[in-house]
């Protein structure tokens, strides 16, 4: 059997939370292994949740205050959520006001 396949079972879909944010702490940079970009770990506090995400860039394209949405997975390590997955939230009921 292929790996990355199961038997019997569906594969688990993914953990999406929503919130507004609360504070960002960052640490790095990083170096995993040579030839690998530096990588900052930033925790994140979202209505009282946290959550670790690391990626290459020092800042985030998001503030604090800003209400957010991202797809996570839970780890022994606590919660990590996916690469690219992190932006602000549109309510559609005000997007298009003018």
């Amino acid at each position: 059997m292929p790996a990355g396949y199961r038997r019997g079972g569906r594969r688990q879909p993914k953990l999406e939370a929503r919130g507004t944010l609360e504070s960002v702490e960052t640490e790095g940079p990083f170096k995993e292994w040579l030839g690998m970009p530096d990588l900052y770990r930033h925790t994140l506090t979202v209505d009282g949740e946290i959550y670790s995400y690391q990626v290459e860039d020092a800042t985030l394209d998001v503030a604090i205050g800003d209400y957010v949405v991202f797809r996570y997975k839970e780890t022994k390590a606590g919660r990590w959520i996916d690469r690219r997955s992190l932006g602000v939230a549109i309510d559609p009921a005000t997007f298009n006001r003018e």
